[in-house]
């Protein structure tokens, strides 16, 4: 049977986006099928539809996503009809060489549904980081389900399928950060500000909020931050030493990815701290460092993908701490809109206005 359901497509580089019918087939081995109840607005979306992924037109967008699983291919045990799920782009294989290693978090040959979603006259879609979520329906490999607490709300903890995931893992799972410990993030938008989110977890005691744009420090500071600095007229290196008793943070995380914040970030460490980058640079991005402050000043550089998430084992966690009331994703739910509503969520995001604007089907 084929799905015929609402989507929102981009078409053409830089096109505005367009609600279509798309068909979506039923599950095959190892698929399932979702009913979509709730999708972040991330900006990894807004790079599709610029074309700063691929050329791969047209694209299903959306990835940030809760839904209840409505079908599974017939191989399929791990979720079942009628579970809640949230979607993620890390479907672990369980055989590459990070996976034989123990390390499934870094996976390096993840899962994606294998049929294809299509426009009504046979155009195949492109899903956005193998989901396409800002649809009725989106079909899946069954790795890409997480199962979650059913009573959690669904716009809050889907935001964790992407950037807050991202952000909260960079703290906790790429920066190991210990009790105590001091903490840098430069950039607050979703990303930087969950890692904030994610060093108090962690429970880091000094936590330093930097960007150029005090509107966004202001935030930072109501979402967890202890200290704000406004890049734009201090130093942030010598303004994080200053905070932390002249040495520098314990780990500094780069939310923004270019060689400017990635510099300020190594050289506001304290020395054997840790940098993480966690922002994400363009392909013509060039670093350069002297080498012997590489060698001097020790510690480790490391990058962090999704938030080095396992989701089977961080989704769960997050929502039980979501749930206690120790992480407070409704704070990143900025507005709930409409599935014809992306467009201008587009919008609002380029001008820093929201944290998140959440789709609701």
């Amino acid at each position: 049977m084929v799905h015929k359901v609402k989507a929102v497509i981009a078409k053409e580089k830089n096109a505005p986006v367009s609600v279509e019918t798309i068909l979506v087939p039923d599950p095959g081995p190892g698929e399932a099928l979702v009913d979509i109840m709730t999708c972040g607005v991330c900006h990894t979306d807004l790079h599709y539809k610029q074309g700063g992924i691929n050329d791969d037109f047209p694209f299903l967008l959306g990835h940030e996503a809760t839904g209840v699983v409505s079908a599974v291919g017939d191989d399929v045990t791990s979720v079942a009809p009628g579970d809640r799920v949230i979607l993620n782009w890390r479907a672990v294989c369980g055989e590459c060489r990070a996976c034989a290693k123990g390390q499934p978090q870094y996976c390096f040959n993840t899962h994606n549904a294998t049929q294809k979603m299509t426009l009504e006259d046979g155009t195949v879609l492109s899903p956005a980081l193998g989901i396409g979520a800002f649809a009725e329906k989106t079909l899946v490999a069954a790795g890409q389900c997480t199962k979650v607490d059913p009573e959690a709300d669904a716009a809050a903890v889907g935001l964790l399928g992407c950037g807050i995931m991202a952000g909260i893992g960079a703290a906790i799972n790429t920066g190991e950060i210990k009790r105590g410990e001091s903490v840098a993030v430069i950039g607050c938008g979703g990303v930087g500000i969950a890692a904030i989110a994610g060093a108090k977890l962690a429970g880091a005691t000094t936590i330093i909020a930097v960007d150029i744009d005090a509107n966004k420090v202001e935030m930072a500071t109501s979402h967890g931050a202890t200290h704000g600095i406004d890049s734009s007229k201090e130093d942030p290196i010598e303004a994080i030493r200053a905070l932390t008793g002249g040495h520098g943070a314990d780990v500094v995380i780069d939310a923004v990815g270019r060689p400017e914040t990635y510099k300020q970030a190594f050289y506001a460490r304290d020395l054997a701290g840790r940098v993480v980058l966690v922002g994400v640079p363009t392909p013509a991005m060039k670093l350069e460092l002297p080498l012997l402050d590489v060698f001097g000043r020790g510690g480790s550089l490391k990058s962090s993908w999704y938030g080095d998430c396992l989701p089977s084992r961080d989704f769960p966690m997050l929502v039980a701490h979501y749930k206690l009331g120790n992480l407070d994703l409704d704070a990143f739910v900025s507005e709930r809109i409409t599935i014809d509503q992306v467009e201008e969520a587009f919008d609002r995001m380029h001008e820093g206005k929201v944290l998140r604007s959440v789709v609701e089907l």
